[in-house]
């Protein structure tokens, strides 16, 4: 070894100070509830275990900035810094023993087992060998041990499923009722408005649901897990990857762009981002409702069936896209605000919650999406409000309601301004040490919980990478992306597409709803997802 290498090894590593967003997180960590980020990529063939382990070893080190750990330090620092490093520190990509519960329990350990700080990359890849059905709420309360609540035969136990859900011919990705969209965008610019007439389920009547249901299209009942027709995935074969990030280091988007850079190196073949849909022009703006003020204390998540262990629940479906009028107003973000909105006003409803205006937090991402992305935490968040006196699903009040979003979602994604706001920057100034002010970054949060928006909707849109690892192990069909779940809000809405479908995951914390009330609100979300499909 000669000098010039003894030096560059003892080099002190570079450090790089938190910035706002990570040093916030840092402040506010449970153990009881981790802050993981969860993708899951689902692929029709098989991995080779060398192969993947060398191209994602490449694709961290094309990425330097995903290496880092957090670097130690006194009590008194001014600020916490990651220390980037040129390699790994540990083994980042797993491959966790096959068998029936192998989904459920990788998705359980993204929920319970965060990525460590002090080890670069904070980041973890489990490659697992598919077995059994997709959708469900897999996770459980620990790994090996069946979700409470369930009653399934241990042969079944692979999909924790709601019991009484049931199986349908997967042949078809199609309600039964609707057929299946011109799906080759993801805004599908060009479909016509839908026929909105009667579509009841064959042989069983409409329940009078009051006047947030569409005519002929009932809204699920309380006591029902399931809504009709609906297709259920199978994936007995294939490979599904779990990348598990700790967001206090990073996000979902940076980190499916590393993922991306590793299915090229992996599979040789293109994985270059498509172009992003185009927005199509502002409408006749619609009557104007007057914004709830800032001030007013927005709607809370009400409370379902707890369950008694603490953490996250999660449930992930696929859905059709909904469909989109020509040259509508509004983009499928807009649909997915506002079916948010109606389903969170309709569990409300049911469980005699006061009304309250709705607040729901979305995060913008402007970051380029090619090789040079920045890697980090780089969205901003903003939160679209809604009156509650707005929140019909009547049809004609329907374009007028998605016309109003459409115009919010955009003057909030038009104006500049810090991540999390200027107060969270003056927070987070290094004029005092670090634990003051970490102790005064938990106790404001506290403090602030009941202006806390409702819920967090984080829609990632068209995944797009094609993330293709080859010939053998094939392209993505279905993405999932899971934020976290923290009280005070309790619940996170995350959706993506992929392959001309909806993918749709919602995470929840234990302390505020069970699994029952995960797969109630799954369908509610399909009801209203529905309604959005009118004419402007």
């Amino acid at each position: 070894m000669t000098a010039l290498q003894r030096r560059a090894r003892d080099a002190a590593p570079v450090r790089v100070p938190f910035p706002v967003v990570d040093e916030v997180a840092r402040h506010c960590l449970q153990e009881e509830e981790p802050e993981t980020v969860h993708i899951e990529v689902h692929l029709p063939g098989r991995l080779d275990e060398a192969r993947l382990r060398a191209a994602f070893a490449e694709a961290l080190r094309r990425h330097p900035r995903v290496l880092m750990r957090e670097a130690p330090g006194r009590w008194y620092r001014l600020r916490y810094a990651w220390e980037l490093t040129a390699e790994p520190d540990v083994e980042v990509v797993r491959f966790p023993a096959p068998g029936r519960n192998a989904l459920r329990d990788a998705r359980t350990r993204a929920l319970t087992e965060a990525p460590a700080l002090s080890s670069s990359p904070p980041v973890r890849l489990e490659v697992v060998l598919a077995s059994g059905p997709v959708e469900g709420s897999e996770a459980g309360d620990a790994v090996g041990v069946p979700p409470r609540g369930t009653d399934r035969p241990a042969q079944d136990a692979g999909c924790d499923t709601v019991r009484d859900r049931p199986t349908q011919d997967t042949t078809s990705a199609t309600m039964p009722d609707h057929p299946a969209p011109d799906t080759t965008s993801a805004t599908m610019p060009d479909h016509p408005a839908p026929d909105t007439g009667p579509d009841t389920v064959r042989g069983r009547p409409a329940p009078d649901t009051g006047p947030d249901t569409m005519p002929g299209r009932p809204a699920p009942e309380a006591g029902s897990n399931t809504m009709p027709g609906r297709p259920t995935p199978d994936s007995t074969s294939g490979t599904v990857l779990f990348l598990t990030i700790n967001h206090t280091a990073l996000d979902g988007p940076a980190c499916l762009r590393v993922l991306a850079t590793a299915a090229e190196l992996y599979g040789g073949r293109d994985n270059s981002p498509a172009a992003p849909p185009v927005r199509g022009a502002p409408g006749t703006p619609p009557p104007a409702v007057a914004a709830p003020s800032p001030w007013s204390r927005p709607a809370r998540v009400a409370p379902g069936t707890p369950e008694p262990s603490p953490g996250n629940g999660l449930l992930v479906t696929e859905l059709p896209l909904p469909r989109r009028p020509r040259g509508a107003p509004y983009t499928v973000n807009d649909q997915l605000m506002v079916t948010t909105a109606l389903t969170l006003a309709h569990w409300n409803r049911e469980h005699g919650a006061r009304p309250r205006p709705l607040r729901i937090t979305m995060p913008v991402d402007d970051r380029p999406r090619d090789a040079g992305m920045p890697i980090g935490n780089g969205t901003r968040l903003v939160e679209v409000a809604f009156a509650h006196e707005e929140l019909t699903a009547d049809a004609d009040r329907m374009p007028a309601l998605l016309q109003r979003t459409a115009a919010r979602t955009r003057a909030l994604k038009a104006v500049p301004r810090p991540q999390l706001g200027r107060g969270a920057a003056l927070l987070t100034a290094p004029v005092t040490p670090v634990a003051w002010r970490a102790a005064l970054t938990r106790g404001l949060r506290r403090a602030a919980a009941p202006w806390t928006s409702t819920t967090l909707l984080s829609n990632i849109g068209r995944i797009p990478y094609a993330l293709d690892f080859g010939e053998e192990a094939g392209r993505a069909h279905a993405v999932w992306f899971s934020a976290p779940a923290r009280m005070p809000r309790g619940l996170t809405v995350t959706t993506a597409s992929t392959a001309g479908r909806l993918h749709l995951a919602l995470r929840w914390s234990r302390a505020l709803l069970g699994h029952g009330d995960g797969a109630h609100l799954r369908d509610l979300f399909e009801h209203y997802l529905h309604t959005t499909e009118v004419a402007p």
